[in-house]
């Protein structure tokens, strides 16, 4: 294998190890499921389980049909079946033409908000409950359920369970638990000192066809009380939060919308868990929550819960921060931790606070965000104007190092040594082109990482009949099957973004071609290997993100066709004078040695 191999060998890996390194610094993967095959089923038996702990609904069963409650934000439909929730719609969202549906799921799967029998997860309370609506006088729509049920040995108890949903637009729901005896007895629920389990699940949506990509990711995240949100980590389908820590709360989230259950301080949690599952047919991964309350000797117990359901936007999740700023009173969980971030988020806001102001101009955030990356690109002029003047240089020495070739045809070392000495000699950093985009490297990827999450982008129209959402890919055809690698989907923006970027490759390397010499075999990995490689990268990444990339892309090509053309004759000039003086001193020197 000769050395331009291996070095291309090198360079690749090196390119797909920082490529696949932002992706998962910037584009949260989706979180490792179990084998395909693996049903929930199989999952659920590995968990504690217990017997004898069945309980029997009292009386008869109400009227067990779906109803649905539009107020506020939400539009909710409950199921008297568990006292639970199979949809939540956000009326100020949409997917498509239709709202946004939270509730992710296969037409067999529990809704969400089920309670299970201490800590058993295969016995759901799913008998039909009876239910109720009114409206309280701060703005509060409160749905409750009730049911009597008693345990296999004949002690009697009464769930309530009540919602209680803001007519004012916030995201935020609270949900209590009550539960009681009618003889003032302690409450006949404790299963492995577990009274019952509340689940959160069994996905978030919107809906999707596959996460397979790093572009949109489900995964559920803790925060423990006083720590940073962090993200669980699944062992065969099953993550369990640290118990001796206190759980403040616990997210299943998407790139743009989130559940975030938050446990009363009351309430005794022995255990918060979840589980995911994949499957080959319908929702191909699902996360469930899973919050254990202890038993009690008490007779009754009221249990608070709130959760918010909605979009990761600092307005709608900051209001939380402060008991004053919304109606439930709740302060001090940090909600805005679930927003994706990163060590450059204030450059981020900066950023996504200049491309609003560009919005405001022109009401449409492609232009928007072409806008943005000129004057970025205008900003940055000075410290590009180095590296473009670095490659007009090493294009105005072509004739010495065609020269040097020439000399040495057959003695890669020689050649190098001859080059070195020139670029010193001519005071050029070969490196030239290379260090101005390090220093402009952090604006790159905060921008990178605003255009991939900024929820303003969502549903944001560009080009109407070609890129009619700004954060999803765009599709120009579907075939009837699937490439390797790449789908069913044919996306124009990658093809046009791999394209600007092999001319941006050419342009600046049209100075360093020359010089290629041993170093020829990765001169054309750089101009066609490493295009080829951000295309696949890049392929299924949203249209704003391509957008800019594509239009950084242009100006350079632009900016570099300019300085080539009007700073290449300059320099040969200055060349040639500096040669020519050389050649004169040389002369008076042999002058000089003659008399």
């Amino acid at each position: 294998m000769d050395r331009n191999t291996i070095i291309a060998i090198v360079l690749s890996v090196i390119v797909i190890t920082v490529g696949m390194g932002i992706q998962t610094a910037f584009f949260p993967p989706e979180i490792p499921v179990t084998e395909e095959a693996v049903a929930a089923e199989a999952i659920e038996a590995s968990l504690p389980a217990a017997s004898g702990n069945e309980i029997e609904a009292v009386g008869t069963d109400p009227d067990s049909a779906p109803f649905e409650v539009a107020t506020g934000a939400f539009r909710i439909t409950f199921d008297p079946k568990g006292g639970t929730v199979s949809s939540i719609k956000l009326s100020e969202h949409l997917d498509g033409e239709e709202p946004v549906e939270l509730i992710f799921k296969d037409a067999d799967d529990e809704n969400a908000f089920m309670l299970y029998v201490g800590g058993d997860i295969t016995q759901p309370i799913d008998a039909v409950f009876n239910h109720s609506e009114t409206v309280s006088s701060n703005g509060l729509h409160i749905v409750s359920f009730t049911r009597d049920f008693v345990t296999a040995d004949g002690s009697p108890f009464s769930i309530n369970k009540q919602f209680a949903i803001p007519d004012n637009g916030e995201y935020m729901i609270q949900m209590s638990v009550g539960i009681s005896t009618p003889d003032g007895s302690p409450i006949p629920l404790n299963v492995s000192s577990d009274m019952y389990t509340l689940s959160v699940g069994p996905q978030i949506g919107p809906a999707f066809e596959s996460i397979s990509n790093n572009y949109d990711y489900r995964r559920v995240s803790v925060r423990y009380d006083g720590r940073s949100r962090s993200d669980a980590r699944f062992n065969d389908g099953i993550f369990t939060a640290d118990s001796d820590r206190t759980v403040d709360w616990m997210s299943l989230a998407g790139k743009y919308f989130a559940f975030v259950l938050i446990p009363g301080d009351n309430i005794a949690i022995t255990s918060s868990s979840a589980v995911q599952t994949s499957n080959e047919t319908g929702v191909t991964q699902k996360d469930t929550i899973y919050m254990s309350r202890s038993a009690t000797g008490e007779s009754s117990v009221n249990d608070m819960y709130s959760f918010y359901a909605g979009p990761k936007v600092k307005n709608n999740l900051s209001i939380y921060d402060s008991a004053d700023s919304n109606i439930f009173r709740i302060s001090g969980h940090e909600l805005t931790e679930i927003i994706d971030g990163s060590w450059l988020s204030w450059l981020e806001s900066i950023l996504n606070w200049i491309l609003q102001l560009f919005y405001r101009v022109i009401p449409n955030y492609g232009v928007a965000i072409i806008l943005l990356t000129i004057l970025i690109k205008l900003l940055l002029q000075p410290i590009a104007k180095r590296g473009m003047d670095s490659t007009a240089k090493m294009s105005a020495l072509t004739p010495k190092i065609n020269e040097i070739k020439e000399r040495y045809p057959d003695d890669p070392e020689a050649q190098n040594a001859a080059m070195a000495k020139l670029y010193k000699e001519e005071k050029i950093n070969p490196m030239g082109s290379c260090i101005p985009m390090l220093v402009q490297f952090p604006i790159f990827i905060a921008l990178y990482g605003l255009l991939n999450t900024n929820f303003d982008l969502r549903g944001s129209m560009f080009i109407p009949g070609w890129i009619p959402d700004l954060s999803i890919p765009d599709t120009i055809y579907t075939l009837p099957f699937s490439i390797p690698l790449l789908g069913n989907r044919i996306h124009l923006l990658p093809i046009l973004y791999t394209i600007s970027m092999i001319f941006s490759m050419k342009i600046t390397q049209m100075g360093s071609q020359a010089n290629a010499g041993s170093q020829a075999g990765m001169m054309k990995f750089m101009t066609y290997g490493m295009p080829l490689i951000f295309f696949f990268v890049m392929y299924n990444a949203p249209s704003g993100l391509l957008l800019y990339w594509s239009t950084v892309n242009v100006i350079s090509i632009g900016q570099q066709v300019f300085v080539n053309k009007k700073k290449k004759n300059v320099y040969a000039e200055e060349i040639a004078e500096r040669d020519a003086q050389k050649l004169a001193k040389k002369e008076a020197k042999r002058k000089n040695r003659r008399k």
